[in-house]
């Protein structure tokens, strides 16, 4: 029978209705037994109730404004949110047409097949230079590679690209960005297609995150996990973020097992997955035998000499150096 003599959510409304004039006109103390008399009266929490008082104000503003105050309102908020420089289609499409558009199988069993993305570190705004990162994953082995560039000039992207490809210890086979012009670029296709030998360029199809599913999970977890949301656009902060990421390569590369997909079946109108079991992608690169002998004795060595605990250690003092250190603006500050 308790529950008889429970308030409605709509009563509950309209007896917070009544209340408001006198919660509003009333001072610090007389607030504090006002709700408390709400909380025995509706059941709830105070923190709810205060809420609740705003929505009832929000309702009858709501309820006064005009159609076209509305629209005024929303077409205002669209042009004050900032976004990212887009390309006009003519000018976007004229490199994009000649790349081909496909999805990286997810059962491509050789090295050397990357999806590859860009992350801003521009925080609220958009406006003139800021640190990117610049993340290709292979798709057959989870190897990982990252590097921070000021800016996302043609050089600046081509110097980072230089920079992964003098690392890997293995042959880049494709590489597979999104739709960005600062990858669809004539300056960038000549690089990939005349300046480096059996490199693939193919690209994802607008719109559609999942074709560069691996490399956008990547992008979260190690990256914006990190640094937040904040904004960075100063050259010490590049070079703090790099040296981080060079350490960071040593970490997930060797001692952080992932998970390859085995197996994707359809039943019963659901897709159901088979996970291998979880191995390093260095233990995964062996395993393909793609690495020279020599090549394959010095990252072993590598991985050995390195203490992985220390070695997280170091990671999080170099966050905590970089964060510290203020070497960028706030979040919210402009260029």
């Amino acid at each position: 029978m308790a529950n008889d003599l429970e308030m409605t959510i709509d009563e509950r409304l309209k007896y917070l209705r009544r209340l408001r004039p006198r919660y509003l006109a009333a001072d610090r103390r007389g607030r504090g037994a006002l709700l408390a008399e709400m909380g025995r009266a509706t059941g709830l929490h105070r923190k709810s109730l205060i809420r609740l008082l705003g929505r009832a104000e929000l309702e009858q503003q709501l309820g006064a404004i005009s159609v076209a105050t509305v629209q005024r309102r929303l077409s205002r908020f669209t042009l004050d949110t900032p976004r990212l420089p887009r390309k006009g289609p003519a000018e976007a499409n004229a490199v994009a047409r000649a790349i081909p558009m496909r999805r990286i199988p997810w059962d491509e069993a050789a090295p050397g097949h990357f999806e590859t993305d860009l992350v801003h570190h521009c925080g609220a705004s958009t406006a003139g230079e800021y640190v990117h990162t610049l993340q290709m994953v292979d798709v057959a082995t989870g190897w990982s590679e990252r590097v921070a560039a000021l800016g996302r000039s043609q050089r600046h992207m081509e110097a980072g690209f230089r920079r992964i490809e003098a690392r890997l210890p293995f042959a880049i086979l494709e590489v597979h960005p999104d739709n960005g012009g600062e990858f669809l670029n004539h300056h960038l296709v000549r690089y990939w297609t005349e300046q480096t030998t059996g490199i693939v360029l193919s690209r994802s199809r607008p719109y559609q995150k999942n074709d560069n599913r691996i490399v956008e999970q990547k992008n979260s977890t190690l990256a914006p996990a990190y640094f937040g949301h904040i904004r960075l656009d100063s050259a010490a902060a590049c070079a703090a973020m790099n040296a981080l990421y060079d350490r960071m390569w040593l970490y997930y590369n060797f001692f952080q097992p992932v998970l390859h997909l085995v197996e994707k079946t359809a039943a019963d109108d659901r897709v159901r997955r088979r996970w291998d079991e979880a191995r390093t992608p260095f233990e995964r690169l062996v395993a393909t035998g793609v690495l020279a002998p020599d090549e394959r004795l010095r990252l072993g060595a590598l991985r050995d000499a390195t203490n992985p605990r220390a070695l997280r250690r170091e990671i999080y003092a170099r966050i905590d150096a970089l964060l510290s250190g203020r070497t960028f603006r706030s979040a919210g500050a402009a260029a």
